[in-house]
């Protein structure tokens, strides 16, 4: 069986059915530098395809954003739509030697090769962390929940950041949480990750306790935040997001 991943700046080609595509006869226009590469699952081909323009008014078809596919595919079509994207993404800035300059070439389904120099390029994937910090007082549990200058949407998130060279996973935690709200935090522990496909992204989620320091916010990355109980809480993400399932943990099982 083939299917086809098309796409067009942040949006994917799904049928009217919200399924990923098995034919695109009705699509004359594409010609073969259209064609990215092809992954090989099982017996089956993932074609992965560069449209120079939407989609549209085409029987059958339809373009969704990436990121609504959430809702429309089930879990394996999901992350497949986002590996595609983010191959995609990944051609567009190795179509030359990093070490030569030499035009590359796709040498298996996800990696390319400079036919000059012999250099192999594989995806590189950019690891950000993201951790709930909880509280007990007196008065009961507390979250803390920021909201980050660069979201598009009014709700409260997590503290997030990306690793940097030379630190684990639980350094850049720790500095993320320093940084950006000046307090300290004590039993941290691995939670789920999750790929992040906007555009080239692993998300590493954690959980942690406070241990001490009053909350500073660093004004360059976060308009606001603070500590917020389950009654009282604001707009939080949507559930295609690791963010939310942390939150959602904490909401209904106290953890």
């Amino acid at each position: 069986m083939t299917r086809y991943l098309a796409y067009c700046k942040g949006d994917i080609l799904l049928t009217t059915e919200g399924n990923i595509p098995l034919a695109l006869e009705s699509l004359t226009t594409l010609q073969p530098w259209n064609f990215v590469t092809t992954l090989h699952i099982g017996d089956d081909e993932v074609k992965i395809i560069r449209l120079e323009k939407p989609v549209t008014e085409v029987e059958g078809l339809q373009m969704v954003g990436l990121r609504k596919t959430y809702t429309i595919l089930n879990e394996e079509d999901y992350q497949l739509a986002g590996k595609g994207a983010e191959l995609l993404y990944w051609d567009q800035g190795t179509r030359y030697c990093g070490c030569c300059g030499t035009p590359t070439r796709w040498m298996t389904d996800i990696s390319k090769r400079c036919p000059e120099c012999g250099k192999e390029w594989w995806p590189s994937v950019s690891t950000a962390i993201i951790v709930r910090i909880t509280r007990e007082t007196p008065d009961g549990s507390s979250i803390l929940l920021v909201h980050a200058k660069n979201f598009r949407r009014p709700f409260h998130g997590l503290v997030a950041g990306f690793l940097e060279t030379g630190e684990s996973l639980e350094q850049c935690v720790e500095r993320e949480v320093r940084e950006e709200t000046g307090l300290q935090i004590k039993n941290l522990s691995y939670f789920a990750s999750q790929p992040w496909p906007y555009p080239f992204g692993l998300m590493v989620g954690f959980t942690a306790d406070y241990a001490g320091g009053e909350v500073h916010l660093q004004k360059e990355e976060l308009s606001q935040g603070g500590w917020f109980t389950r009654e009282n809480m604001p707009p939080i993400p949507d559930k295609a997001s690791i963010a939310r399932r942390l939150i959602d943990d904490w909401l209904e099982n106290g953890a």
